[in-house]
């Protein structure tokens, strides 16, 4: 049986269902997804065989499940994501398992805490600016080929590929190479239009150059470069845009065109929003994910009425309040591993019989 969100759902699986991300938070819109998370158990033939799955979500990744080992696993680690699954308000909990009824995210807190919210919601700050942030830099649909990273040496110069044929009116198909050794990316480039050299690569599907064997009296004309590396990041950061646009959210992606800040202002509301989670955890031991006295202020920061340097602001305001606070204020060094094993082993025991 292949394990998929649907199979989980008909085949009773599900341990815990909720309604996540915005809805939960108490920040929706109109036009706001539905997130789903949700722990599940494996099929007992799953389990001790070969197929063991951590995780199964959709493509979009709106709906996630965990399998229950892997969610206990991530709660001992003060993982913000299950530290809030578990803690999701009963309004937004879709299916609760009676196995399940005594759990409790407090039961996972521990010095770690501070850590793990931190370096989540810091994460979502370098995800929010930065060169490569795909709202700012879209890329051509046509998808440029391996002769686009390829250069010769002229006059002392490295000028482009095309160009340099076009200086010396060579045509690529009379063009052969051999490596030069020890040096790399560096070829030395040969032509002849009596030898079958048959060019540098040998379609536009290429993802190599093509050497050729080179008679042993044969004169170069030059040297030839390709930038290996740097095609295979651009293959790499091609292929990751055309996916994000197939997925991407559109009102997410117009509110940041049309606020024209510079930056994902959804990831700063988040950083913002795990910020205040983290600090008010730590003040009082409660983790509060439905936002209700900061709801219009962070709605604000999502439609992009800060600047990126105002956020930030507030960003090390609150680091620096969450590190002052966390020196005072102590939690339990470890959480009680032996205690939660016993829970896990029990749980699927029961499920098996």
């Amino acid at each position: 049986m292949k394990l998929t969100i649907e199979t989980l759902k008909s085949n009773n699986l599900i341990l815990f269902e909720c309604i996540s991300g915005s809805k939960a938070h108490n920040l929706a819109t109109e036009k706001s997804d539905t997130d789903i998370r949700g722990v599940f158990y494996l099929p007992k033939e799953h389990f001790f065989g070969l197929e063991y799955h951590a995780q199964i979500s959709n493509e979009s990744n709106d709906i996630v499940y965990y399998e229950i080992g892997r969610f206990i696993e991530l709660l001992l680690k003060n993982n913000p994501a299950c530290l809030e699954i578990l803690a999701t308000p009963e309004e937004f909990i879709l299916y609760k398992s009676p196995l399940l009824k005594d759990s409790n995210y407090k039961e996972f807190i521990t010095d770690d805490v501070k850590k793990t919210f931190l370096g989540y919601a810091l994460s979502q700050t370098k995800k929010a600016k930065g060169l490569n942030k795909k709202f700012l830099n879209p890329m051509d649909i046509e998808r440029k080929i391996v002769l686009d990273f390829c250069y010769c040496i002229l006059d002392g110069k490295t000028i482009k590929l095309n160009e340099w044929l076009n200086i010396k009116h060579y045509k690529q198909l009379f063009c052969g190479l051999s490596k030069v050794n020890h040096i790399k990316d560096l070829y030395t480039l040969y032509y002849n239009e009596e030898l079958n050299y048959k060019g540098f690569i040998k379609d536009e599907n290429s993802n190599d150059i093509r050497l050729s064997e080179i008679p042993k009296n044969e004169i170069p004309v030059g040297y030839f470069i390709f930038q290996k590396d740097e095609y295979s990041s651009y293959c790499v950061k091609y292929k990751e845009y055309w996916e994000w646009i197939k997925l991407r959210n559109e009102d997410r992606y117009t509110t940041n065109v049309e606020h024209d800040k510079g930056y994902d202002s959804k990831n700063m509301m988040h950083t913002i929003r795990l910020l205040r989670v983290a600090k008010e955890l730590l003040l009082t031991g409660n983790l509060n994910v439905k936002r209700v006295d900061d709801r219009e202020n962070l709605l604000a920061i999502k439609n992009g009425e800060y600047s990126y340097d105002e956020v930030m602001i507030m960003v090390e305001k609150l680091q620096s309040e969450i590190e002052e606070i966390s020196s005072k204020k102590k939690f339990a060094t470890s959480s009680n591993v032996e205690k939660h094993t016993k829970f896990l082993i029990n749980l699927r025991t029961k499920l098996y019989e």
